[in-house]
């Protein structure tokens, strides 16, 4: 699993957005609880950013080099789910 979470070179950031308490985010935070400290373990340098807000809803963005930024919804999405979302915005790299 550790090589599943390492990041594409181009990749300069990770923010996640989700709320501290909604059931809409449940799966974002047991995702997270999970695999945050593997991503971190494999991208020492990339800051991993967890932005909590009530009623917000889940969601990641991807920022690469020269501002590019991708973002993707992960409501309504199960653990698994964010894991291939996620795996999948942080491998590619914008062209």
């Amino acid at each position: 699993m550790s090589g599943r979470y390492a990041f594409a070179k181009g990749l300069k950031e990770v923010r996640f957005l989700f709320c501290q308490t909604g059931e809409h985010s449940a799966a974002t935070r047991s995702f997270l609880s999970r695999a945050y400290p593997i991503m971190k373990k494999n991208n020492p340098s990339t800051p991993i950013m967890l932005r909590e807000a009530q009623g917000t809803l889940p969601k990641i963005y991807a920022r690469y080099g020269l501002g590019q930024e991708k973002s993707q919804s992960l409501e309504g999405l199960s653990d698994k789910q964010i894991e291939d979302a996620v795996t999948q915005l942080v491998k590619n790299e914008t062209s």
